[in-house]
């Protein structure tokens, strides 16, 4: 492959080399943990916004380059960067290990610790992007460097990937790529990304792969109508329009549906939540009849009922700029998602039944493609395997996303794309993804590393 590194990277390099030090390689030295490498990366700066992913590249092409393994970048805006590197193989569908290099905001106020700052506490290592996902990046990377490194011939192709914009749809990451740089997935089969992960709640221990999401269906609601003075409200206005348009969705849920790989995951998990839903879970076609059992669902296991129906949260609100000014327009966001075998356009014609008033505006903002993987495949078969070898009582189960992450983009080119982080939290910290003090358990994330250095090591066999 080749060598295309951009002059901000080697700018960026330059001026900030010092950063990088734990994570060079270089002969005579000895290399760094896996551990320290997370830390060097939690305090690259990668927050989106605005991204500047390209430190992420740089931290990246750093390694590559003191262990001599050609890489390629791109940059589809200003310090929007993605970096990939392909070591080759034989002829069987090539793997790709994939993660995206941005983290979301973080308040300082509001942590423990400084967010950008990659601190120990407690058997733990705290910062921003710790657990999303820069902890499966380091996985990755362990695992891709452990290939090359143990020169033998492998029967397939293995790419490393990390990306840009993932937190904000990923259109100047995996989405650009796949658009502009499609020849690097040709003979691809097999995706590793984020969507599933090990967790512990007392003395039980499940993984859940990733295999299908949920669609975002993202809308937006503009109303008109005649402005006045707030002193002298008229009859309607576009507020009091787009108000009584979001009470209609809002009262209106939508009917509960049981698709096959949700049958699949509450079968499989219903044991693991004990008696009190273990019944109702198992039987999950039947429960979701009952409105008591899906509100308590919802209030009690709120990412279970997400997917048992289509849902739409109201999260942005925009009126007038002024108290005393009754504005021509109002409009509202919704964070839609639709299970994945929804018709989209019959679930848009349900919204705007509801809304009812032709002064109402519905319009697309975001929409993707329905999509899943089979989990009958040996690789699927092989994350099982070496996921109980390591937590022998654990349970392994297909899971449906009620989020999006990039594995659409791929499976919508036909490539078997799984969610997979093989560390394992308790549900206090995973709850801590895109809050605050995010963080993840050092003895677990070791144990993810040597999981995924055996996942891929005995795929390329």
């Amino acid at each position: 492959m080749t060598h295309e590194e951009p002059d901000l990277v080697k700018g960026f390099i330059a001026a900030n080399i010092s950063i990088f030090l734990l994570s060079t390689a270089s002969i005579g030295q000895t290399q760094p943990s896996a551990l320290d490498r997370l830390k060097a990366y939690v305090e690259v700066d990668t927050t989106n916004p605005p991204g500047n992913e390209i430190r992420g590249v740089a931290y990246f092409s750093e390694i590559f380059d003191a262990l001599g393994i050609p890489y390629e970048t791109a940059e589809p805006a200003p310090g929007r960067g993605n970096i990939w590197a392909r070591l080759e193989g034989g002829s069987e569908p090539a793997l790709v290990l994939l993660h995206h290099m941005d983290v979301v905001p973080a308040t300082r106020e509001e942590w423990d610790t400084d967010p950008l700052e990659a601190v120990v506490l407690d058997g733990m290592l705290h910062g921003r992007g710790v657990l999303d996902t820069k902890s499966l990046g380091v996985m990755h990377l362990e695992a891709f460097l452990a290939l090359h490194q143990s020169g033998r011939t492998h029967n397939r192709d293995v790419i490393f990937m990390a990306t840009a914009d993932e937190e904000a749809g990923g259109l100047y990451g995996a989405g650009w790529l796949v658009k502009h740089r499609p020849e690097i997935f040709d003979g691809v089969g097999y995706l590793l990304n984020e969507g599933g992960r090990g967790t512990k709640s007392g003395d039980q221990t499940w993984f859940e792969i990733e295999i299908a999401q949920k669609r975002p269906y993202w809308l937006r609601l503009t109303a008109t109508d005649q402005p006045t003075h707030g002193s002298r409200p008229l009859m309607t206005s576009a507020p009091t329009r787009l108000i009584k348009a979001l009470n209609r969705i809002n009262d209106s849920p939508f009917k509960p549906r049981i698709t096959p790989s949700v049958r699949q995951m509450m079968q499989r998990i219903a044991p693991l939540l004990g008696p009190d839903w273990e019944q109702s879970l198992k039987d999950i076609d039947s429960a979701v009849l009952d409105p008591e059992f899906l509100s308590r669902l919802q209030a009690e296991k709120p990412r279970l009922h997400a997917l048992t129906r289509n849902t739409c949260s109201i999260t942005m609100l925009r009126g007038s700029q002024k108290i005393n000014v009754v504005p021509p327009t109002a409009s509202a966001e919704l964070d839609c998602r639709i299970l994945p075998d929804h018709d989209a356009d019959e679930f848009l014609s349900k919204i705007r039944a509801l809304v009812n008033d032709d002064q109402i505006e519905v319009e697309e903002i975001m929409l993707f493609s329905a999509a899943e993987s089979t989990a009958d495949t040996a690789l699927y078969r092989l994350i099982e395997q070496i996921a109980r070898r390591h937590y022998p009582q654990s349970i392994v189960l297909p899971a449906v996303l009620t989020g999006f992450t990039d594995s659409h983009f791929f499976r919508d080119m036909g490539i078997v794309s799984y969610g997979f982080d093989p560390s394992v939290s308790s549900e206090e910290v995973l709850g801590s993804i895109h809050g605050n003090n995010e963080r993840i358990e050092i003895e677990t994330f070791n144990r993810g590393v040597k999981m995924m250095i055996e996942i891929v090591e005995s795929f390329t066999q």
